[in-house]
């Protein structure tokens, strides 16, 4: 695969993910907005069934945009070094011990 072709697919790689992050943002505040009214009315708890129904479509784009294994053995591998990077730099850059490498 040429760079061009790469770049391209990455590209919409980056849009599906930015689209599916606008939707997660914009279902959390709607459902908290519905979850406000429903407390402050009469009538029983009605809240859930709009959460539950976007949140369904909401995990499907989920899975479309991210695959169906969000927790993969790279995914895992990715995570250990973010969170041994991160642990260094809290120490200053010393080991696991709390004494310098070398």
């Amino acid at each position: 695969m040429d760079d061009d072709r790469l770049y391209r697919a990455a590209l919409r790689r980056v849009r599906a993910m930015k689209i599916f992050y606008m939707h997660l943002i914009v279902y959390v505040a709607v459902n908290l907005l519905l979850f406000l009214i429903d407390m402050m009315t009469t009538g029983g708890p009605w809240f859930f069934w709009p959460l539950v129904g976007w949140g369904f479509g909401l995990a499907l784009q989920g899975v479309f945009t991210f695959g169906p294994l969000f927790f993969d053995p790279a995914w895992e591998e990715r995570k250990v070094g973010e969170l041994v990077a991160r642990e260094r730099k809290r120490r200053g850059g010393k080991g696991p011990s709390g004494t310098a490498p070398g």
